[in-house]
C-alpha cells in the first residue's frame, strides 16, 4: 500500500475537523451572549415557570434494561462478521458452525435466564 491510498481518509478527517471548527467559530460569533438571568437559566415549560427539581430520579429497572440491551446488541455485532465470512470458511473447508452455534446457545441461555429472573418485567 502506498501513501496515496490513505488520501481519501485524510480528506475526510480534514473535512470533519474543519466542519467542527467552523461550527464552533460561527457559534461564538453569532450565538447569544451569556446574560445570566433567572428566566434564561430555567427550563422552558410551555411559557410557565418551572416547578420542582430539574433532575428526576430513575428506577433501577431502566438501567438494567439498558445494560441488557447493550449486552445483547454487542453480541449481535459479533454475529455480523461471522455471517460475512461464513462462505469463505466453507470454501476453505474450515468449520466454524459449531463454535457459532455454541455462542448462540450461550446467548439464548442468558436470555432465558434473564426472563426467568424477571429482569425484563416492568410490573415488579
Amino acid at each position: 500500500m502506498s501513501l496515496g491510498d490513505y488520501y481519501p481518509v485524510l480528506v475526510q478527517l480534514s473535512l470533519a475537523c474543519s466542519a467542527g471548527v467552523v461550527i464552533l467559530i460561527f457559534s461564538h460569533i453569532f450565538g447569544q451572549r451569556s446574560q445570566s438571568t433567572e428566566i434564561k437559566d430555567s427550563a422552558y415549560e410551555c411559557g410557565m415557570l418551572a416547578e420542582g427539581s430539574g433532575h428526576a430520579r430513575f428506577a433501577v429497572k431502566f438501567y438494567v434494561t439498558a445494560m441488557l440491551f447493550i449486552l445483547f446488541d454487542l453480541e449481535v455485532v459479533f454475529l455480523i462478521p461471522w455471517v460475512l465470512v461464513f462462505r469463505d470458511f466453507m470454501v476453505s473447508n474450515i468449520s466454524i458452525l459449531t463454535p457459532m452455534l455454541f455462542f448462540i446457545f450461550v446467548l439464548t441461555f442468558g436470555l432465558v435466564y434473564e426472563l426467568k429472573k424477571g429482569a425484563l418485567e416492568w410490573e415488579k
